[in-house]
């Protein structure tokens, strides 16, 4: 939404229109997916290459250690790679992805993971996502390889 009282050109309002359709469309589409309601992970934000998503990690979502488990951290750079790389409206499925954990979060304080697009052609795109706590400490990094694939994915404007 553009604040009041501040002016846009047509090009700038249709491009606001687009990002507020793309994030309702994802949204809805990660509202509705099993895995991402399992974890409880939301969308916070998106537009093409970008994505934001929470989670507030549970007991259920431990490791032996009562640490929040890699997986569950795992889950949610995926799920911001996932929404990330497909905004483009072209279906795209990961290839690799690479992680690094850099600090233990604890549990019941919610994450979130921002992947931003570093490149992108026809076939392969590159994501780098950085998982953050509250209070903004870095918990994990990743960089993350899509492949493009020749179909329109949900995300496209029909």
């Amino acid at each position: 939404m553009v604040p009041k009282g501040l002016s846009v050109g047509r090009k700038q309002e249709e491009t606001i229109m687009i990002n507020d359709d793309l994030r309702h469309t994802a949204a809805a589409a990660v509202g509705q997916e099993p895995f991402a309601r399992l974890f409880n992970i939301q969308l916070v934000d998106c537009s093409p290459g970008y994505a934001l998503v929470e989670m507030t990690p549970t007991c259920e979502t431990t490791n032996l250690f009562k640490m929040v488990h890699g997986g569950a951290i795992f889950a949610l750079i995926d799920e911001a790679f996932q929404v990330s790389c497909n905004t483009h409206g072209t279906l795209a499925v990961a290839l690799n992805v690479n992680v690094t954990y850099l600090r233990a979060p604890a549990v019941d304080v919610p994450l979130r993971a921002a992947s931003r697009e570093v490149s992108r052609n026809p076939r392969i795109a590159t994501y780098h996502i950085e998982v953050t706590d509250n209070h903004g400490h870095l918990i994990a990094s990743a960089q993350a390889t899509a492949y493009r694939k020749k179909e329109n994915n949900l995300f496209h404007a029909s």
